[in-house]
């Protein structure tokens, strides 16, 4: 397992177009992004084609990244969810898949976040998450697992969309604060 440092560290490489870096970040990030990514989209042939973008991504603007805002995971996982969302918002239904009412089975495959909440990372986060108000904890796993956008949230929770955000933002730093210590 890649700590933050290293990962971090192989990022800088990558700025600098390190091939063998790149392969690294790929090696010890790619099942995560995915579950990110299929969880959003719930279409592996979509979400496989969306995590190949997001690599090309991660690959131009790894010279971008700044360890002073982000730890290296949060950064990629930003820019493979915000690429699946916008996939979500730009598809046009096309195939049976996109039409989960008609879909009656349930999945035997792992969720992306069982598959998080098994290792020791996934445990710290639940048990971070548990001190978070009920509403505030919901509202985060909404958009961060589920791909709720803020106007959605806005709608659900019966809240401005300022509000959301700035919700969300305070529950993200509760979280991270949590984490951090």
């Amino acid at each position: 397992m890649v700590t933050a440092d290293e990962l971090g560290q192989l990022l800088q490489r990558v700025g600098r177009h390190d091939r063998q870096a790149f392969a690294e970040v790929y090696q010890a990030t790619s099942a995560k992004l995915y579950g990110i990514v299929l969880r959003i989209l719930s279409r592996r042939d979509i979400a496989e084609e969306v995590l190949q973008e997001v690599f090309v991504k991660i690959w131009e603007r790894a010279a971008d990244y700044d360890s002073s805002k982000a730890s290296p995971i949060s950064w990629m996982a930003a820019i493979a969810r915000n690429r699946a969302l916008d996939e979500v918002r730009r598809k046009l239904p096309v195939a049976i898949e996109d039409y989960p009412e008609i879909q009656d089975y349930a999945s035997e495959d792992e969720t992306a976040l069982a598959a998080t909440m098994r290792n020791e990372d996934g445990r710290r986060l639940a048990e971070c998450l548990q001190h978070l108000d009920p509403e505030r904890r919901q509202m985060v796993l909404l958009a961060y697992c589920d791909g709720f956008s803020r106007d959605e949230l806005a709608t659900r929770f019966a809240q401005p969309v300022n509000t959301i955000k700035t919700w969300l933002r305070r529950s993200l730093a509760q979280l991270k604060g949590c984490l951090g210590s």
